[in-house]
C-alpha cells in the first residue's frame, strides 16, 4: 500500500507538494536556521555578544507576525505563486546584504527585511498556496510539505556549519542567497497559477465541501482563540528548542559531540511523526493528532530532567516526534475547523500570537537556561501545559 494513494490527490498535485516542500526545506535553512550557527562568528566579527545577534533575530520574528495576515490575504486572491517568487528575491537580497553588515543598525536593518521575507515565504504561505489550489484536498500536501521541511535543519545545519569553517559565514550568507535565486525562483515560478477567485470554494474545492458562511465564521471566536493559545505555545516551544537545543543538552551533562549528535535526530524524528500520522490518523480529525502530539513534550522534558545526559537522545526524540505533528496540524486543524475560504488570511492571523512568543523565545528560554539550568525545562513544560488544555478545550468540528 503507498503512503500516498495516487486517488487521493487531484492531478498535478504530487509535483506541486514537491516544490512547495523543496522550496521550505531550503527556505527555512538560508534564513530561520542560521543565527543557530552562524551567531558566534557574527558577534566575533561585528564586534558585538552573540546575544544582539539573536535580538536582531527577534526582530525579524516580530516582523513575520505583521507579514503573516497580509500575505495570507494576497494568497487568497491571487494565489501563492507571485508572492512566493518574489520572497526568493527579498530573501537573496537580505542575505546578500546580511553579509555586508558592518555595525550593529545594519544588522538588525536586514534582520528586518529577512522576516518580511520569512513571513510570506515560510510553512503559512506554503500552506495557504496549496489550499488556494486543491481546496480541502490540501490536507496531503500540507503533510507532504513539512516531510520535506522536518529536514531543513538536517541539511542546513551540517552544510552552513561546512561553509563557515571553509569560507566564512559572510560567504555562508551569500551561497544561500545564490540557492534562493538560482534554485528557488525558478522553482516556484513553475508552479501552477491559481484558480479564478471568482469560483466559489465548493466549485474549487475537490472534495465538494462547501465554505462555512462568514457569520459562521464570526460566531466561531472562541475556537479561533483556543487555537491561536495553542499555537503560540507550540511556536514557543520549537523556537526555543530550535535556538538552544544542543545547548540545553550539554547542560544536562552530555558532551558537545553527544547533543550535537542527538540533536540531529530531531529531523528525522519529525518526519517520521509525520508519515506516522498520516498513516494511522488521516482520516481522523486534526484535533486528535495534536492532543497526542501534545504530550511528547512534557515526556521529553521528564526524561531529561531524570536521565540527565544519558536521556539527551530520548528528549530529542521524543521532542521531534511530538513537534513534528504539531507543524502539520497548525496546517491542517485550521482547514479541517474552519474550511478553505479565506484560510491564508485567517491563517495569518491565527499566527499573529505564536508568532510574538517565538520572537521572544530565544531570548526568554536562554535566560532561563542560563538562571536555571535544567529547572528552565520548567517553562517548556507550562507551555505544553497550556497548549493542551486548550486543545481539550476544543471541539472537533467540521465543516
Amino acid at each position: 500500500m503507498p503512503l500516498f494513494p495516487a486517488h487521493s490527490f487531484a492531478p498535478g498535485q504530487v509535483l506541486t507538494t514537491c516544490k512547495l516542500g523543496l522550496g521550505q526545506m531550503l527556505s527555512w535553512g538560508s534564513a530561520f536556521y542560521l543565527p543557530a550557527i552562524l551567531a558566534g562568528a557574527m558577534g566575533e566579527s561585528l564586534g558585538i555578544a552573540p546575544s544582539r545577534i539573536f535580538a536582531a533575530f527577534s526582530v525579524a520574528l516580530l516582523m513575520m507576525a505583521l507579514t503573516g495576515p497580509v500575505a495570507g490575504r494576497l494568497i487568497d486572491r491571487w494565489g501563492g505563486r507571485p508572492l512566493l517568487m518574489a520572497t526568493n528575491v527579498l530573501f537573496a537580497l537580505g542575505l546578500a546584504l546580511l553579509s555586508q553588515v558592518q555595525t550593529q543598525g545594519q544588522l538588525f536593518a536586514v534582520w528586518w527585511l529577512l522576516g518580511l521575507a520569512m513571513g510570506a515565504g515560510l510553512y503559512e504561505a506554503a500552506f495557504a498556496t496549496s489550499v488556494r489550489l486543491y481546496g480541502k484536498a490540501a490536507r496531503g500536501s500540507i503533510v507532504g510539505i513539512t516531510l520535506f521541511g522536518g529536514f531543513a535543519s538536517t541539511l542546513s545545519w551540517p552544510l552552513t556549519t561546512w561553509l563557515l569553517h571553509s569560507w566564512g559565514w559572510r560567504e555562508a550568507c551569500l551561497v544561500w542567497a545564490a540557492v534562493q535565486l538560482l534554485v528557488l525562483l525558478p522553482l516556484h515560478a513553475s508552479l501552477p497559477h491559481a484558480p479564478a477567485r471568482a469560483r466559489t470554494d465548493a466549485a474549487a474545492d475537490p472534495a465538494g465541501v462547501p465554505a462555512a458562511p462568514a457569520a459562521a465564521l464570526r460566531g466561531q471566536w472562541l475556537s479561533l482563540v483556543l487555537l491561536a493559545l495553542t499555537f503560540a505555545a507550540i511556536w514557543f516551544i520549537g523556537t526555543s528548542m530550535m535556538s538552544h537545543l544542543p545547548r540545553l543538552l550539554m547542560v544536562s551533562g552530555a558532551t558537545a559531540t553527544a547533543a550535537v549528535a542527538a540533536a540531529a535526530l530531531v529531523g528525522p524524528a519529525q518526519v517520521a511523526s509525520r508519515i506516522a500520522d498520516y498513516v494511522f490518523l488521516r482520516r481522523a480529525h486534526p484535533l486528535w493528532s495534536a492532543r497526542i502530539a501534545v504530550i511528547a513534550y512534557p515526556v521529553a522534558a521528564l526524561a531529561l530532567a531524570l536521565l540527565g545526559a544519558s536521556g539527551a537522545w530520548v528528549y530529542a526524540l521524543a521532542f521531534g516526534l511530538g513537534n513534528g505533528i504539531m507543524t502539520v496540524v497548525i496546517g491542517t486543524l485550521p482547514l479541517a475547523m474552519f474550511g478553505a475560504q479565506g484560510y491564508g488570511h485567517r491563517q495569518g492571523l491565527l499566527m499573529v500570537p505564536a508568532r510574538m512568543t517565538q520572537a521572544s523565545a530565544p531570548f526568554l528560554f536562554g535566560l532561563a537556561l542560563e538562571q536555571w539550568q535544567l529547572g528552565a525545562l520548567w517553562v517548556l513544560m507550562l507551555a505544553a501545559s497550556i497548549a493542551g488544555t486548550a486543545l481539550w478545550c476544543l471541539r472537533p468540528k467540521q465543516v
